[in-house]
């Protein structure tokens, strides 16, 4: 099996959430990646979105279905990854 046909296989239809800022800089609160690690959707995103995106990732936390997790996890079909950047406020 070739390189591109085996990774296709091993890539799954993932979603990504974005909220706050981050949500601003992509114009969008949710899109759609093929990846096989959080990591790639995250690389994928910011390929798509651009440098203010891209700017603002490295402050956000990254849940993978609800959960904090490391970007070097491995994401299957159906699953959901968001990017929470820090919010403030108080009053």
């Amino acid at each position: 099996m070739q390189l591109a046909q085996r990774r296709s296989t091993l890539d799954a239809m993932v979603t990504l959430r974005l909220f706050a800022g981050i949500r601003e800089a992509a114009g969008t609160g949710r899109a759609s990646f093929e990846a096989a690690t959080v990591d790639e959707v995250i690389a994928q995103a910011t390929a798509q979105f651009g440098d203010v995106f891209a700017e603002m990732v490295p402050i956000c936390r990254v849940w993978l279905n609800g959960e904090p997790v490391d970007v070097t996890t491995a994401v299957k079909a159906g699953d959901e990854v968001a990017l929470l950047p820090p919010v403030s406020g108080g009053g």
